[in-house]
């Protein structure tokens, strides 16, 4: 014969399954506050970028400024960084630069506060104007307030030779 629940025991089963379910009811929308959705149309992957000089063309101690497309919005990712730039932080736009004949991308934000640096020809230094930092062409500090290199952008060579591709976000805005 089948043991007969007691009235104490489904009440303890009834309170704790309207305890239960008044939790999650009031939890879960905190939660999506925890673990957002990506925006829509939001994906990772590579973006191809057209230069005006191919890559195996660049003088040496020359810098390239490069931009994400914006059709479709597009944005790259940092794959280093200090100060105002960490690791997956986007940038809208590099600079394709060729010292001592190494080729390297490097994220324009400036890693002090994060605005545009720009490539100064006659001292072959990549300048902030914000505020006055210098970088060499290697991405290190040459002069502050920056104290973090600027960050590097992953790239290869595209199939065309005036084409890169960099690792980055497709917005979806």
């Amino acid at each position: 014969m089948p043991k007969r629940v007691t009235r104490r025991t489904f009440l303890g089963w009834w309170l704790a399954s309207l305890l239960t379910a008044t939790v999650v009811t009031g939890l879960a929308p905190i939660l999506v506050y925890f673990w957002p959705a990506p925006p829509k149309g939001q994906k990772k992957g590579l973006i191809t970028v057209s230069m005006q000089t191919p890559v195996d063309q660049l003088e040496d101690g020359t810098a390239t400024q490069i931009l994400a497309p914006t059709q479709p919005n597009s944005a790259f990712v940092m794959a280093d960084g200090g100060g105002d730039n960490a690791p997956g932080e986007l940038a809208f736009g590099g600079f394709v630069v060729k010292n001592q004949g190494k080729v390297t991308v490097f994220a324009q934000n400036c890693s002090h506060l994060g605005c545009s640096v720009a490539f100064n020809k006659d001292a072959k230094t990549l300048d902030c104007p914000c505020h006055g930092s210098r970088f060499r062409l290697d991405g290190s500090v040459l002069h502050g307030p920056a104290s973090s290199p600027l960050s590097h952008l992953s790239w290869k060579q595209a199939a065309k030779p005036n084409e890169i591709e960099v690792d980055g976000l497709v917005l979806g805005f």
